[in-house]
């Protein structure tokens, strides 16, 4: 089942972001600790049980008229199309108003499943007001407040009860899908053209499509592929920052449903900040990954020149391949599907126990760990549990006595030892018999 999307839509001020904050909780990303990666996220993803969910907050549905509350009607309309289930924030306090029903006349429009959230629900007048909202005529209402962390569980049990209707297409195990995402403007799908143009690469009849990204199965190499291409989203005419906000979106629905990510750059602009937060959810996602130069004919850099500059701003996945070429005129492109096969068979890699210990091993005694108020970590022995990305357990004396920079030592480790090209590792300390 891919992951569903759930969307907070409301007039001003009913309270979605305090919601949004209590839903998403306090789920700090690994890329929000690196330096030069910031992020001011309208989205986040969300938990619940065993339940994964995108959840969207959106701006304040106004009557008044002005261009700022039309661009807000039209962020919150691209939302509710992303979104499968719909949770329509109302005040409990201020009771039912014009601009509820005019939300509630652009929800009905949409066939989409809507709970309402009656929100503020926390005194006398807002428990008398609740049950006017009832004339909004959805089928499932919620009393929450949010501030005060009541409610939540029956609002997301009741959300995540209609999660068993989002389907997705399903391919089989041995199919390698990697998606194209970048900010507008790169050339993703000038890439994805090239790619299944090349002379290697045979094209199935049965391209399929989604809601949000287009799905091209081809055969490469005698291995399957699906290539995902995720469009951006523009406004005719001018284009508004904030609506491009929405299709990173898109993008994370892609990486979802991903094995590798090719992050598509600009070489003719050079690195910005966005680059960086799209590169972020590749990372937070633990999918394989390659940086990918597109219009590199249009550069006046060297390829070592721009390396270096990479290298420096994309610190945080400095274990990515690199490939250089220009979509347009398919110069180089014969480089980026070696790379896609390298990066997902390194993801998908499993080391010998015994192996993985020789390394450890030989690694402690180059290097002994810090010790720490007179106690020193000791790891007994390490090995892999899971693929899809690596994922190592060392069993150790006392796993609070690890020190970060010792966590990367043994991560480099063995990244010199095994080619874990392209792909995140993660390494999990636990002490014996845990």
């Amino acid at each position: 089942m891919k992951i569903p999307t759930v969307a907070l839509v409301g007039k001003p001020n009913v309270g979605k972001s305090t919601l949004f904050n209590r839903i998403a909780g306090k789920r700090i990303s690994i890329i929000e600790d690196t330096p030069g990666v910031t992020r001011d996220r309208i989205y986040s993803m969300a938990e619940f049980y065993d339940y994964k969910f995108h959840l969207i907050d959106t701006g304040g549905i106004s009557l008044e008229k002005n261009a700022f509350n039309e661009e807000i009607r039209m962020q919150a309309g691209i939302a509710i199309d992303q979104a499968d289930v719909i949770v329509f924030v109302v005040d409990g306090k201020e009771g039912i108003t014009s601009e509820d029903h005019l939300i509630k006349d652009m929800l009905r429009k949409t066939n989409k499943k809507v709970i309402v959230a009656i929100n503020k629900v926390d005194n006398k007048i807002a428990e008398e007001n609740k049950y006017d909202f009832y004339e909004l005529g959805f089928d499932e209402y919620i009393n929450v407040s949010a501030e005060h962390n009541s409610g939540i569980y029956d609002l997301l049990d009741t959300v995540t009860s209609n999660f068993k209707d989002v389907k997705d297409i399903v391919y089989g195990e041995d199919v390698i899908k990697f998606c194209v995402i970048g900010r507008p403007n790169v050339g993703k799908s000038s890439l994805v053209n090239a790619l299944i143009n090349e002379e290697r690469v045979i094209v199935s009849n049965t391209a399929g499509t989604t809601r949000d990204a287009v799905d091209t199965p081809f055969v490469y190499d005698k291995r399957d592929f699906v290539v995902i291409d995720t469009a951006g989203i523009k406004k005719q005419g001018k284009i508004y920052e904030d609506v491009e906000r929405y299709s990173v979106l898109r993008a994370l629905k892609a990486i979802d449903r991903s094995d590798v990510c090719l992050i598509v750059i600009n070489a003719e602009e050079g690195i910005i900040e966005q680059d960086k937060h799209i590169a972020g959810y590749a990372l937070e996602s633990g999918k394989s990954v390659v940086l990918v130069v597109n219009k590199w004919d249009k550069s006046d850099k060297t390829i070592n020149i721009f390396t270096k500059e990479l290298k420096s701003h994309f610190a945080f996945m400095e274990y990515a391949p690199i490939v250089f070429l220009s979509a347009l005129t398919k110069k180089r492109i014969h480089t980026l599907m070696p790379e896609v096969l390298k990066v997902y068979d390194n993801w998908n890699k499993h080391i010998k126990t015994s192996l993985l210990n020789d390394v450890i091993t030989d690694a402690v005694s180059l290097n002994q760990p810090p010790s720490y108020k007179g106690k020193r970590l000791k790891i007994y022995y390490v090995s892999q549990i899971e693929n899809k990305p690596p994922k190592f357990v060392f069993k150790v004396n006392n796993k609070s006595l690890i020190h970060f920079s010792y966590e990367r030592y043994l991560e480099n480790k063995i990244r010199e030892s095994f080619d874990l090209r392209g792909t995140p590792v993660i390494l999990q300390f636990k002490n014996r018999g845990e």
